[in-house]
């Protein structure tokens, strides 16, 4: 099953739909694959080291803060549009329900009430870190961070690669 050239270029809803249709008619054959299967857990195991350790350097409450009482979030609408359909089918790998429709028009797509519904995320969501949580954590917090980040980062890309050579050779 080869991917529309252009599919990076589908609107939201388009790449959503594109992930489920992909996900209804390999899932069962890409759940057997070993190494996605590994790299799967592995992206989803750093992903939940990354939130936690932002959660314990305060970065949520941070975020938070920017989001609901300064009325500024780096989630903001528009930034869903990095996301191509290989991530959103690799959530759904994940057990993701990826949502129908937008939480907060002011905010992107996958920002839920608690944050981001997405486990498999994009390297411009991991990475980024606004100054004003880089003035609040000290060097040696911002390295152990960058530290964490940069593995998920790292497992992501692997994942990704191993399902976008799975879906190219599936069809």
């Amino acid at each position: 099953m080869i991917l529309p050239p252009d599919h990076r270029n589908f609107k939201i809803r388009d790449k959503l739909a594109l992930a489920r249709n992909l996900f209804e008619k390999t899932a069962d054959h890409i759940k057997s694959n070993e190494l996605i299967s590994n790299l799967l857990s592995d992206v989803i195991k750093r992903e939940q080291v990354s939130r936690k350790l932002m959660r314990a350097l305060g970065v949520n409450e941070l975020c938070r803060e920017c989001d609901q009482e300064e009325g500024g979030s780096c989630c903001g609408a528009g930034i869903e549009n990095r996301y191509d359909a290989i991530l959103l089918f690799s959530n759904l790998l994940a057990h993701v329900h990826l949502p129908e429709s937008r939480f907060n028009g002011k905010s992107c797509y996958f920002l839920g009430p608690t944050g981001c519904v997405l486990k498999i995320r994009h390297t411009l969501c991991v990475n980024f870190l606004c100054h004003k949580i880089e003035d609040e954590l000290s060097i040696e917090e911002l390295v152990r961070l960058q530290t964490v980040l940069g593995e998920e980062i790292d497992s992501t890309f692997l994942l990704y690669e191993a399902v976008k050579k799975f879906i190219k050779n599936y069809g």
